[in-house]
């Protein structure tokens, strides 16, 4: 098995080959089941053993110029720059500063190196990673309490050479790397679109520009590095994206950090998904719409709590989403007792796996799902949950708080 793909073969497989025998199981038990064949206890867990495996080591070094060159240097602690992204930093320690400021009486030009632990106060080169950022200086401004914030902006990754402290600055030697020939990957670039738009909406990730910039770019490099660059990740992960040279590699890394999202769903959260899909063919709708989805939600435990936390009054929601479901949806009524959840409905379920992994959640609560509703702000569902008073920002509160 060579990654998470041929697991996910085999899932898909397996299903299919059930539902000959009238075994009719969902993609995610199916994935569950092979997990246990494999030996391993849960489908979350397999994947980011396979994920694990399949990352090469990281080596750049086969691609490195020969000439080097000498910047100021900044160690930074919790952050991973990418090119073509602005950052504000905020640097104390005093050889960065110095640093800094030889930039500033020079060409505004400094390396940003990553550091292997964060409480490390006077690192060196072993304390730091071997790929790091060429970054330009925008802006310098001395705060009161004689720190400065600088805003910078990436240009192109550089492999360090070295990293010391002469002259009490930082300084490091670097050299240039080289990312390979542009290869197509129409294909991955269409998934990580479609994924990545859930994945912002469910982390609550404001990219007004991000989705036009997809639109005229197909550049797969600076499509990574705008992905990454806004993905909430730990600084090892983030630095594997950084150090990950090729840009089709860099991008099947994304997605397979995006596929980790993934969790199981609670028992509770599971009845809640079947109770909406029954709503719905009570009534003989076409389609099961949010609002069968969050007139279940009113019924799950954890989802239910949110809302009571919010000071919603549930009998007068409930009342609201009835009227709703037997008047407005009257002209999706078929001879069918088999209702088609929407896109929308999908959405939420997908939006709900990543909310639970971004608050970690070992399994998908009805919670997660309530917030991920939250997304969807044209549907009826939505604006009849701000007419009740539950929002999104007062149901993470709530959550925070420990409802649900």
């Amino acid at each position: 098995m060579r990654d998470f793909r041929d697991a996910k073969a085999m899932a898909q497989t397996l299903r299919e080959s059930l539902t000959t025998k009238a075994v009719t199981i969902s993609h995610s038990e199916s994935l569950e089941l092979v997990s246990r064949m494999l030996g391993v206890a849960d489908w979350n867990t397999l994947s980011a053993l396979l994920h694990a495996e399949r990352r090469d080591p990281i080596a750049p070094a086969a691609r490195l110029k020969a000439t080097t060159a000498l910047y100021p240097a900044i160690p930074l602690r919790d952050l991973v720059p990418f090119p073509n992204a602005t950052y504000p930093m905020f640097v104390g320690r005093e050889k960065t500063m110095r640093a800094l400021n030889q930039a500033f009486e020079g060409g505004r030009e400094v390396v940003v190196a990553i550091q292997r632990e964060a409480a490390v106060d006077d690192p060196r080169f072993s304390d730091v990673y071997e790929i790091g950022i060429l970054a330009q200086l925008l802006e310098l401004e001395t705060l009161g309490d004689g720190t400065l914030r600088v805003l910078t902006r990436g240009l192109r990754r550089v492999a360090l050479r070295s990293f010391t402290a002469e002259s009490a600055a930082y300084q490091a030697e670097v050299a240039e790397v080289s990312e390979g020939a542009a290869r197509d990957a129409r294909d991955l670039i269409r998934r990580i679109y479609q994924r990545f738009q859930d994945y912002t909406a469910a982390h609550g990730i404001l990219v007004p520009d991000i989705w036009m910039f997809f639109d005229q770019t197909r550049d797969p490099g600076q499509i990574a590095d705008t992905v990454a660059t806004r993905m909430k990740l730990p600084i090892r992960d983030k630095y594997e994206l950084l150090a990950t040279l090729d840009p089709v590699t860099r991008l099947e890394r994304i997605e397979a950090l995006l596929d980790l999202s993934q969790r199981p769903i609670s028992a509770n959260y599971a009845a809640t998904k079947r109770q909406a899909l029954d709503y719905a063919n009570r009534r003989r709708h076409q389609y099961a719409t949010l609002e069968h989805f969050l007139l279940a939600l009113m019924e799950d435990p954890d989802a239910s709590a949110v809302m009571r936390a919010c000071d919603a009054d549930l009998g007068k929601l409930r009342q609201s989403l009835v009227q709703y479901l037997d008047s407005e949806l009257q002209h999706t009524v078929i001879d069918s007792e088999s209702a088609e959840p929407t896109a929308a409905f999908k959405r939420v379920d997908e939006r709900a796996s990543l909310h639970a992994q971004e608050v970690g959640n070992a399994a998908v609560t009805g919670a997660n799902a309530l917030i991920a509703l939250f997304a969807e702000t044209r549907s009826p569902a939505a604006r009849l949950l701000a007419e009740h008073g539950v929002s999104r920002g007062r149901a993470i509160k709530a959550i925070a708080r420990g409802a649900g």
